[in-house]
Parts: C-alpha cells; sequence; structure tokens
C-alpha cells in the first residue's frame, strides 16, 4: 500500500499539559512542495478529529485526500508556491502515537494508561514537527474544525512561530451543546459491552469490538455535521422500497436511515475507539478563556499575527457563526487585519470539505495576497 507518510521522533519525555507524559512517541506527517532557501514559505495544517495527515494526492500514495481539491499544483493551497505539512494529531491511530500504540513501559497497547490528551498537547507536538523540518516562522497556519482549536492553542503557545492563520469553522471553545453531542458519543463507545473498559481487540480484526458504539457515536456525529436543509434537501421523506427494509421490528424504512447506516459501517473499524474518546475530551476541555483571565476575547486578543482569514458558515450548528466572528473579533482587536468570510452554504459544518468551491476562493485569495 502507497504510503507518503514521515514520522517526527517527540523528545522523550513528552510532557503532557493536563500531567503525565509520554516516552518514545512519535507523530505523523505528510508535505508536498518545496521549502524555499530562506525558509519562509512553509503552510501547515491541522485537522479535524479523525484524517489522516494525507491531506492531497502525491506521487508516493497517489490516493485522494481528505481534502484533494483544496490542495495541490494550481489549486487554492497551491503547493507550486508553498510547502505544505499537515500533521495527524497526537492521540490518534493514523499513525501518530495513541491509545493504540504500544506503552514501552509494558509492551502492551497504552489503553487507558495513555495520558490524559489536550488540544494544548495536539498544538506543541505539531510545533515540533515544524522545528524538525528547520522552519522557525510558518508563512500560515490553517486549522479546520478541531484543528482551528489546536491552531488557537498553537499560536498562543508559540508566540512569533506563525505570520497568517486561516480559521476554518472552529470555536475558541466548546459551547453546551456541541459537549453534549460528544458526551453522547461517548457514552455511547462506553456502554457497548465489547469495548470492555478500552480492553477491545486493538485495530479493529476481531469480534471484541465496539461496532455498535461506535456506528452510534458516528451516526450522532454525521447528523451535527451536516444541516438540516440539506438533509432535507437530499433525503426528504422517502422511504427504502420494500426489498431494502429490515425484516425485524422498528427497523430501517427510510432512506435516510439508510445512509446513516452505510456511513457508519464505514467507519467504524477505520478509527479506533479509545482515540476517538480521548480526542474528543480534549475538543471539550480546549477553552481559549483560560489565557485570558476567563475572557474568550482577553485569550484572542494575546495572540499575535500579522493576518488571519475567519471562514464560517451559516448552518453550521456544531460550531455556529457567531463563534466565528468571534474569533475574527478577537485577532482584529489583537492587531492583525482580518478578513471575515460568513458563507450560506447547505451543508452545514461539514462544508469545508464539500463546498470546494466558495472554500477555494476564500483561502486561495487570502493566501495569494501573502
Amino acid at each position: 500500500m502507497a504510503d507518503a507518510r514521515q514520522y517526527c521522533v517527540l523528545p522523550s519525555p513528552f510532557p503532557m499539559k493536563r500531567g503525565g507524559m509520554l516516552h518514545g512517541a512519535r507523530v505523523a506527517y505528510e508535505t508536498w512542495g518545496t521549502l524555499n532557501a530562506a525558509r519562509d514559505n512553509a503552510v501547515l495544517v491541522l485537522t479535524g478529529l479523525s484524517p489522516s495527515a494525507h491531506m492531497t494526492s502525491c506521487e508516493q500514495d497517489p490516493s485522494p485526500g481528505w481534502w484533494e481539491g483544496m490542495a495541490g499544483p494550481g489549486k487554492a493551497i497551491d503547493t507550486n508556491r508553498w510547502f505544505v505539512i499537515c500533521v495527524n494529531s497526537l492521540g490518534s491511530d493514523k499513525g501518530s502515537t495513541c491509545p493504540a500504540s504500544p506503552n514501552p513501559a509494558t509492551g502492551e497497547p497504552y489503553r487507558l494508561d495513555f495520558p490524559e490528551l489536550s488540544l494544548e498537547d495536539v498544538a506543541d507536538a505539531a510545533h515540533l514537527v515544524v522545528q524538525s523540518l528547520g522552519i522557525a516562522r510558518l508563512a500560515c497556519l490553517i486549522g479546520c474544525s478541531m484543528g482551528g482549536m489546536a491552531a488557537l492553542a498553537y499560536m498562543l503557545l508559540h508566540p512569533g512561530t506563525v505570520r497568517a492563520h486561516v480559521s476554518v469553522d472552529t470555536a475558541p471553545q466548546a459551547q453546551p451543546f456541541a459537549i453534549a453531542i460528544r458526551s453522547l458519543q461517548r457514552e455511547a463507545i462506553r456502554l457497548d459491552p465489547q469495548w470492555a473498559n478500552g480492553n477491545y481487540e486493538i485495530h479493529g480484526d476481531g469480534e471484541r469490538y465496539p461496532d455498535m458504539g461506535m456506528s452510534i457515536a458516528r451516526k450522532l456525529g454525521v447528523i451535527t455535521y451536516r444541516s438540516a436543509m440539506e438533509w432535507n434537501g437530499r433525503f426528504a421523506r422517502i422511504r427504502l422500497d420494500a426489498e431494502q427494509r429490515e425484516d425485524e421490528p422498528f427497523g430501517f424504512e427510510f432512506q435516510v436511515e439508510s445512509y446513516l447506516e452505510g456511513h457508519a459501517r464505514r467507519f467504524v473499524r477505520s478509527f479506533d475507539p479509545n482515540s476517538y474518546l480521548y480526542l474528543s475530551r480534549a475538543s471539550d476541555w480546549f477553552d481559549i478563556a483560560e489565557y485570558g483571565n476567563g475572557s474568550v476575547m482577553e485569550g484572542l486578543r494575546r495572540i499575535r499575527i500579522e493576518c488571519a482569514l475567519v471562514i464560517g458558515v451559516s448552518t453550521d450548528i456544531l460550531f455556529p457563526l457567531e463563534q466565528q466572528e468571534q474569533i475574527a473579533a478577537g485577532l482584529e482587536a489583537a492587531g492583525a487585519g482580518v478578513d471575515f468570510v460568513a458563507l450560506d452554504s447547505p451543508q452545514g459544518h461539514d462544508a469545508f470539505l464539500v463546498d470546494i468551491d466558495n472554500y477555494s476562493r476564500a483561502i486561495g485569495g487570502f493566501l495569494a495576497k501573502l
């Protein structure tokens, strides 16, 4: 299988914000383009909860990436101009050290012995990747969804290392609705008997695996990633054909139910359940107000960059548009030149993965000015 990942070995021990430390840890990343002689054309991309570092295709791995339409030669994130780095989050099972990784002290997977994870840890690990490549200052830091929160942490914890920022469908802190949804997702996983207090069969290669819990968690997520407008437009109240319906009480009857089931089935064994739990909780914990004496605005005002693009979508129920407005206002108050773009994409939170034309226009236009 083609694999373009590279690995950055973290200092050992690697201290974690909430206590504990990792030994012999690493993070996976991929790069595209060429770092120039001045080393000032680097763009770092931080991802949402579940994507890998494979953001777009390359010679070593020609398979489509999770943001294939956005990045590449001549695209909005133009790899002919920029040296682009995408880091797989610390705690994710896509190549970085995570709860499924071997604990050097025991030789067995960490499971729930993995230290409590924060998005500050994710940011610190990403910064070490950038340092390992000999880059002192990023031309631009791009953060999507959960990665947008990690990007805010990165800029606060490592002042002077970022020139420009693109904030995509994210938040300075999780609001109660987002916390409630993620809480239910975690509860679905934890209450699956096959989760077994984290002791299921790693890598999903056996029967003892929380398929049901992961399926429900993913369905809850997908519902919030899109908008009611899109659900209505795509599915309305269309029923499945008789031969497609489940022959059991209360089985699937509507097309939207079948869609969610298919989406969940493709996901459940592709992402480690404990990694899901750790990264989900890290998203709930992050609060930029911790850096501003309890004030989100004061926390944002401590970020020092030259300019920023903040993008939000009016149909996002997970990270509402007013949170993007708050980020824009805070960065502007800190002295940055800020472009704010509010899109009306019907796809909701996941619009940045789907509405490539509108997001490309905004991101490509901003990067062209740098």
